[in-house]
């Protein structure tokens, strides 16, 4: 068990947060004091919104892409902070970082997915905060070790950082799926389990990377009973420099927020049930992941079944089924699973397989 049983909710982080549901929006990059200045404007006129996010310096994966503008930014966000009364959120990745936000009025502090799995950075980063009184949000790593998490937010802990929250932007899919990052809610779930009292925010515009699936995403959070959303927004999205396709503008924001259904959390007796509904949500999580799987899988089995018709080539064979039944088996009994339940279920799916082979094949 983790030792974070101290962390405070948002409506203790600032005397302006006096909700423990917490809303953050704002654009990916700080691009030119105009954006910045329009997109709060209208976020401000819009929504009561308290918090505006906006990134200084952006890892990007490659170099040559758009990295942020640096220091520059920092008179911009001053000015909407004095102007808007808004609370400010950036990314830090280094020691220098920090330095430079804090001294620029910086009022919160993200850790990135990408410097979530180094513990010698965040370590560092941790350090450059001992005694300061900030609140700190970690974002999920990019793959999906929640130890990395865990141990990114217990350095925090460790070193005095109380107003901690968790950032859940979805883990890096290793196959095309229609969302940019798949959410595996069940980790987000698991966290939630290990530290009750951890603030969890989603950000379902780094999950989506698409604007038509952000409020879905950001509903699905709101039933989980998460305490905030993160969520992109830009004045002109179409121009800019890093995200476009995930960031909403400041109207798309309002309408989004305005269909949120808020649920009641159902009260449940001290018997285990509370802890059997997060079992739950944790197997519809994986279930709805195998299912998308699964469709992928019968893709590419069409794709064969086409290759085999423009070839003359059988659909069923028989080498190549043994083969799968064999190494599956092999692989169920490394996974602790029934041999025969993995043979039964591949039976089902090359059964399907065969089925969506020979209607490829049907002359058209």
């Amino acid at each position: 068990m983790t030792s974070l049983s101290d962390i405070l909710p948002f409506s203790l982080w600032d005397e302006r947060l006096d909700s423990d549901f917490l809303t953050i929006a704002g654009p990916c990059s700080a691009e030119t004091e105009e954006q910045v200045l329009q997109t709060a404007e209208k976020i401000h006129d819009l929504t009561d919104i308290r918090v505006f996010r906006a990134g200084v310096w952006k890892p990007r994966t490659r170099p040559g892409s758009f990295e942020g503008v640096g220091e520059q930014a920092f008179p911009w966000l001053k000015k909407v902070k004095d102007k808007y009364n808004f609370l400010i959120a950036t990314e830090v990745a280094t020691p220098q970082h920090v330095e430079k936000a804090l001294a620029n009025g910086i009022d919160i502090l993200w850790i990135g997915a990408r410097t979530t799995p180094n513990p010698f950075a965040v370590s560092e980063i941790a350090e450059s905060l001992k005694g300061v009184d900030i609140p700190v949000m970690v974002k999920n790593p990019i793959n999906p070790d929640f130890g990395l998490w865990l141990g990114a937010l217990e350095r925090f802990h460790k070193i005095g950082i109380h107003k901690l929250a968790a950032i859940h932007r979805g883990f890096f899919p290793f196959e095309q799926t229609k969302l940019r990052n798949i959410p595996k809610w069940e980790m987000a779930i698991e966290l939630k389990s290990e530290c009750p009292d951890m603030p969890l925010i989603a950000d379902p515009s780094h999950m989506a990377g698409q604007v038509k699936f952000v409020g879905g995403l950001a509903q699905k959070a709101l039933d989980l009973n998460y305490n905030g959303l993160m969520i992109e927004t830009h004045i002109n999205p179409s121009v800019a420099k890093s995200d476009a396709q995930q960031q909403l503008l400041p109207e798309q924001l309002k309408e989004l927020l305005d269909k949120l259904v808020f649920k009641q959390q159902e009260v449940i007796e001290n018997n285990g049930n509370d802890l059997i509904e997060s079992y739950r949500e944790q197997i519809d999580s994986v279930d709805y992941q195998m299912l998308e799987l699964m469709a992928q899988r019968m893709q590419i089995v069409r794709k064969i079944g086409e290759f085999k018709k423009e070839k003359k080539i059988t659909i069923f064979q028989l080498r190549r089924w043994i083969e799968i039944l064999q190494t599956r088996s092999d692989f169920a009994k490394k996974a602790k699973l029934s041999s025969e339940f993995v043979k039964q279920v591949m039976r089902l799916i090359h059964k399907e397989s065969i089925r969506q082979q020979t209607d490829t094949s049907k002359d058209d």
